[in-house]
């Protein structure tokens, strides 16, 4: 190869010099969603002792620890984000027994845990919302938002949920309506009461007592409104497609109150007398990246932060990720980032990002990707697989979003659909009974046991990819530097003390003459340099 010149910007700023110290920083994180990772009873849904049975799979990949999503009692209107008790494990799923038994196996195989806890809202079988729906004067009547009717009945703005319509419902018992951002029946705790903090706070408490290493704070910046209850401006025409009434809002008063801080520092100063604890909240909507930077700032609050910049992204491109790099420079006092292509919320990252290209190469790219990303990284199970998207019908959808919007939005079944783990057994291996959703046909062929046993695997190549990440502090923890190249071409280094790494990615639909600079050598690569759906790492030789 001829010789490049590489003509950079100016460096950020170094990592701390304590990066090292935190076991969280630059981990990867494995996402396992329980009701499609394995099912131990046969009931056709996934329980806490069949993540138990299958964490050696986990384990081998090389990630630092699992995020379980939630678990707990439940009516499962939104399958486990409508909590009905904050302390106890929902039976479909298992006991209390069940998830020491899990935490215990988890740490014995070197693995963090990390669990989700749900803030902004409950269920409508809370019992505490129970209690404060009965009256305006009982002892818990001020736990949720509750306001007057306006004078000709209407509700008391004009907020709109997540997934249908607006904000308010009525509640015949108070004669007022309570508020919620997501379901009718996921009202929104009023968070500005002190005693509701408390109980939060007792509820992280009960958790951290059981040994878990951390949280994931789900849509944290929905935890407190505006009391003065001010209209929502309407989002001007033409500035996106828009298939719910949420869309038609800039939503600056049902989230994002700027006392969230200070009840996140409350929440930190609980946690850190646990010792080293993990603390990430999940941030979404307009505002995310002031809020990821201002949910982390300094050394008392969360430790970490993600947002929607992959997941919501129809498109992968060189300005995509260098933008959202960007975002965390590594000023003095800023927060840890923390990365996600796909999750339980969004259509798997292959499917999304992939138009008529070949999957498994862009899987293989996408993950190379991934893990050379400045930040925490997280995977969502399947994705060492290489799944697309599952195709889910109508008469089997689950989701309420995927029903209300269909066939607008692809909708969050088809990345939910159960793990593949032999492809000749009934369901993959996932269940003996009929999964709650379809496993889809093309996923049996990517199934654990086929990959398994292939050195050319997807499987084997995230495992290949996450112990190169481990093993180099400049991935892991080092800086990231911009560099010139092609427009369809994205190029940076990673920095940490005297290491440096190049990698460099064809987001194209051709080849690209962009050769290796003299003094270099590749260390990883998928495919061929610089061909469609390629990309490499490489060092000074």
């Amino acid at each position: 190869m001829t010789q490049t010149t590489i003509e950079r910007e100016a460096p950020c700023p170094a990592a701390a010099s304590s990066a090292g110290a935190e076991w969280w920083r630059g981990a990867a994180i494995y996402q396992i969603y329980p009701r499609s990772f394995a099912d131990s009873n046969g009931d056709g849904i996934g329980d806490l002792p069949g993540i138990t049975e299958r964490l050696d799979h986990v384990a081998s990949l090389g990630v630092d620890g699992i995020w379980l999503s939630p678990f707990f009692r439940s009516p499962m209107k939104d399958f486990g984000y409508d909590i009905s008790d904050y302390c106890d494990v929902d039976p479909i799923f298992g006991t209390l027994a069940d998830f020491d038994r899990l935490l215990a196996r988890a740490h014995g195989l070197g693995l963090k845990v990390i669990v989700d806890q749900v803030y902004s809202h409950t269920s409508d079988q809370h019992q505490w919302f129970q209690e404060s729906r009965q009256s305006r004067d009982n002892p818990k009547a001020d736990w949720y938002v509750w306001a007057d009717a306006k004078p000709d009945g209407s509700p008391p703005n004009n907020w709109q949920s997540v997934f249908h319509g607006p904000c308010w419902t009525w509640d015949a018992r108070r004669g007022q309506y309570y508020l919620h951002n997501f379901l009718s029946s996921q009202p929104n705790l009023h968070v500005h009461n002190p005693e509701v903090q408390e109980a939060l706070l007792a509820t992280a408490r009960f958790w951290l007592d059981r040994g878990v290493d951390g949280f994931r704070l789900d849509a944290i910046n929905f935890s407190m409104h505006d009391p003065a209850l001010r209209d929502n401006p309407p989002v001007a025409e033409g500035l996106g497609r828009r298939t719910r009434p949420f869309d038609f809002q800039h939503h600056f008063h049902n989230q994002s109150h700027p006392d969230i801080p200070k009840f996140l520092e409350r929440l930190r100063a609980v946690i850190d007398t646990y010792g080293d604890r993990f603390t990430v909240a999940e941030v979404g909507g307009e505002q995310a990246d002031r809020e990821m930077k201002l949910f982390t700032q300094g050394p008392a609050r969360l430790n970490s932060a993600y947002g929607f910049n992959f997941l919501y992204s129809d498109r992968l491109t060189p300005e995509l990720i260098h933008g959202s790099m960007a975002i965390w420079p590594g000023a003095q006092g800023e927060g840890w980032p923390s990365w996600a292509f796909s999750n339980h919320d969004a259509p798997r990252v292959v499917s999304r990002w992939l138009g008529t290209r070949d999957a498994a190469a862009f899987a293989r790219q996408a993950m190379l990707l991934l893990v050379a990303l400045r930040g925490n990284v997280f995977l969502y199970q399947g994705e060492e697989l290489g799944l697309e998207q599952a195709e889910v019908p109508f008469e089997r959808l689950q989701d309420p979003e995927a029903i209300a919007n269909w066939p607008e939005t692809q909708g969050r079944d088809g990345a939910r659909t159960p793990m593949p783990w032999r492809a000749a057994a009934p369901n993959g291996g996932f269940s003996d009974a009929e999964p709650w959703l379809p496993l889809d046909p093309r996923h049996l062929p990517l199934a654990v046991d086929r990959q398994e046993s292939d050195p050319g695997s997807m499987l084997a190549l995230t495992r290949r990819l996450l112990a190169l990440r481990k093993g180099r502090a400049a991935l892991r923890v080092g800086t990231i530097e911009r560099v010139d190249a092609p427009p369809q071409v994205l190029a940076f280094e990673r920095r940490a003390g005297s290491e440096r790494l190049l990698c460099v990615f064809n987001f194209g639909e051709e080849p690209i003459d962009w050769p290796l600079p003299a003094g270099w050598r590749i260390v990883e690569r998928v495919g061929e340099p610089l061909a469609p759906l390629s990309g490499f790492i490489a060092e000074p030789a």
